[in-house]
């Protein structure tokens, strides 16, 4: 175990027998201190949000396709020119060193095994640059929290790309932050710098809450800022958050490569609806009118194995 400010980190590395995500949840829930498994947990409000997304996919059905006369199914996909042995990517979560002491680094190392994409995101616990090499030359992704100020964007910005990520995602639906009962009920704090405010004055994080980091983000994000972030880096942007035909329209029009439909989770707005009410619609407009995107869909939250 690792000590930081206070906080227990699990530092224990072994082999897990996973029967399903709720009972590997409920194993987490016997090692993460109360604050960070009710952070890492919890959703928006009273977690309403959060229910009615695991409750839309308890109604997602496959339809088995017979007959294909496949022997071995092969999950490999390509993704803006990247090769991935299965079509997952790992979602941008924020402060995994609140699971355990390695965070990131580790979760970037299994992606790499596994053959998926590890997306980082701006308020990691690990550095840029030490999530990508823990991931050895797999693909990346990185996701900015827009800041108000625009110098911090470009030094993130120019970091992302030293590290060799190979697209930015710019999160759009979490400009102030969720009204979280849990967190308010354990008084909850970030115990653990995070790695990548650290060099800037407001500070790294640790003894805040979320409240007060998202306080210096962006409040005023539009198309303008989806062109400006592109052209700076010269790569791929996905907007992440949308959640109408819409919006849709609005990221891929100002020139995002690809639109993320999520609602954060069910972790941000109470009462935002689940992709599944929308994803039909906005597939429907955005092919009628241009030739090639790419759709991610990220909205879920707890989920079972059958998910």
């Amino acid at each position: 175990m690792t000590v930081v400010n206070g906080y227990e980190q699990s530092d224990n590395e072994k082999k897990l027998d996973i029967l399903n995500l709720p009972a590997l949840e409920d194993e987490a829930k016997k090692i993460i201190p109360t604050g960070g498994y009710g952070y890492i947990f919890g959703g928006s409000e009273d977690d309403w949000t959060l229910r009615q997304n695991t409750k839309a996919f308890e109604h997602a059905q496959i339809v088995p396709k017979a007959l294909s006369d496949i022997e071995s199914p092969d999950l490999s996909t390509n993704v803006f020119g990247l090769d991935l042995k299965t079509p997952v990517m790992m979602a941008p979560t924020a402060a995994q060193g609140l699971a355990h002491a390695k965070g990131e680094a580790d979760t970037a190392r299994g992606v790499a095994a596994v053959g998926g994409l590890m997306a980082q995101s701006t308020y990691s616990s690990t550095s840029i640059a030490d999530t990508a090499a823990a991931g050895n030359g797999a693909p990346q992704f990185f996701q900015l929290y827009m800041s108000k100020d625009w110098s911090f964007n470009e030094s993130l910005l120019d970091e992302a790309k030293k590290a060799g990520v190979k697209a930015i995602i710019l999160t759009v639906d979490a400009t102030v932050d969720g009204y979280r009962e849990q967190d308010i009920i354990n008084n909850f704090q970030f115990p653990i710098p995070m790695a990548n405010l650290t060099k800037f004055s407001e500070g790294d994080g640790k003894g805040k809450g979320i409240g007060e980091i998202y306080a210096s983000a962006a409040q005023k994000i539009g198309p303008d800022d989806v062109r400006r972030i592109a052209e700076y880096t010269d790569l791929p942007v996905i907007v992440k958050g949308i959640q109408s035909p819409e919006d849709a329209l609005r990221a891929i029009g100002a020139g995002a490569a690809g639109i993320y439909v999520s609602n954060h989770g069910g972790r941000q707005l109470m009462v935002a609806q689940h992709h599944s009410m929308y994803l039909k619609a906005s597939l429907r407009q955005l092919t009628t009118k241009y030739q090639s995107f790419l759709i991610l869909v990220f909205a879920v939250g707890a989920m079972s194995s059958r998910h």
